[in-house]
């Protein structure tokens, strides 16, 4: 996809009246452990950010020098995170659409109109509350939420590393959380820690009490 594709979506909407467009998404909705993330990202219409795509298509080196290129050109950014905790007692959707929405409203302009990547913008008890678009595959079709999926990846990543200084033994600087062979070897050894989610290691504990 060129970069310019990234824009279709922006271009229409500005076209339709709407000037200020943010675009989010969120990184780590999968993981057995740590927090998911959520980034608002309103970049300068057609701005230039060579390489910019969906955080899961690029390098981590690539994500770090695209991160500290979309703060320093964006007209607005805002992270927000929901903890391990929150998300066992809230599930995760309504924790991916509580996190996108707090980016959302942390930001220092409010726009007209948030491009929200995926396909649903409610959960049971979270919504998101300002005007909004849902854009599947959002991450590979708009700058903007291309642009908030590197920011919530490297956030996410960056606080798992310094997790893992906390919890040594479980490798998160390798996986960042992550359901790997190595993750469930060490879940094997020393159990769950305070930042596992234990509504994800259901299956993993019925195995253990199995064996």
């Amino acid at each position: 996809m060129t970069h310019n594709d990234l824009w279709a979506e922006e271009r229409r909407l500005w076209t339709a009246g709407y000037r200020v467009v943010c675009g989010t998404d969120e990184a780590g909705a999968g993981p057995l452990a740590g927090p998911v993330y959520a980034a608002a990202v309103i970049l300068p219409p057609e701005a230039e950010l060579p390489g910019l795509n969906d955080s899961k298509q690029l390098t981590a080196k690539k994500r770090d020098s695209l991160f500290d290129e979309i703060c320093a050109k964006a007209l607005a950014y805002a992270v927000a995170s929901v903890s391990a905790e929150e998300i066992d007692r809230i599930d995760i959707l309504n924790a991916r659409i509580k996190a996108m929405d707090a980016a959302v409203k942390g930001l220092t302009i409010l726009p007209d109109m948030t491009l929200v990547d995926g396909n649903r913008d409610h959960g049971k008890q979270y919504r998101i509350e300002s005007p909004h678009m849902l854009l599947v595959r959002g991450d590979s079709r708009s700058a903007n939420i291309a642009a908030a999926s590197i920011l919530a990846k490297v956030s996410r990543d960056r606080y798992m590393e310094r997790l893992a200084k906390d919890y040594p033994v479980y490798g998160f600087e390798k996986h960042k959380g992550y359901g790997t062979k190595l993750h469930y070897q060490a879940l094997d050894a020393y159990g769950p820690s305070p930042v596992h989610r234990k509504t994800f290691l259901k299956k993993w504990e019925a195995r253990r009490h199995e064996s």
